[in-house]
């Protein structure tokens, strides 16, 4: 069953203050997120894309699969509990204690076999309360 799904409105309200290309960019990156886990809900936190397990601890952290945020000049796909995640393609960046990132700079680097596998544990991944 399909996750709540935002209004177009509300991601136009998100894109405002970034650049054209990073919004094509997110809007492809979102359809394959949707595409790959149909089940998870969409929201706007941390003035991201956020997609989430609806009903966990925490709500969009605790439930948390992935996000589409900019970051500077680029666009992060961006794991709150990437550490805990497989990444056999060494893909995933960050040093910090849970969370982690893949930086995007065209659809290229859109690895879809290996995004796919960390999408799919993400949604498996269940966090120690």
């Amino acid at each position: 069953m399909p996750g709540q799904r935002l209004a177009w409105n509300e991601i136009e309200k998100l894109f405002r203050s970034w650049p054209g290309e990073a919004c094509d960019l997110a809007l492809e990156l979102r359809d394959f997120v949707l595409e790959v886990a149909p089940e998870v809900a969409e929201t706007i936190a941390f003035n991201a894309l956020c997609y989430y397990k609806p009903g966990q601890p925490y709500g969009v952290i605790g439930g948390n699969v992935c996000m589409i945020g900019l970051r500077g000049d680029r666009l992060e796909l961006g794991f709150i509990h990437g550490a805990s995640l497989p990444d056999p393609d060494g893909l995933l960046q960050g040093r910090g204690k849970a969370s982690r990132h893949i930086e995007l700079h065209s659809a290229k680097d859109i690895h879809r076999r290996a995004f796919k596998r960390l999408i799919r544990a993400a949604v498996a991944y269940q966090p120690r309360a």
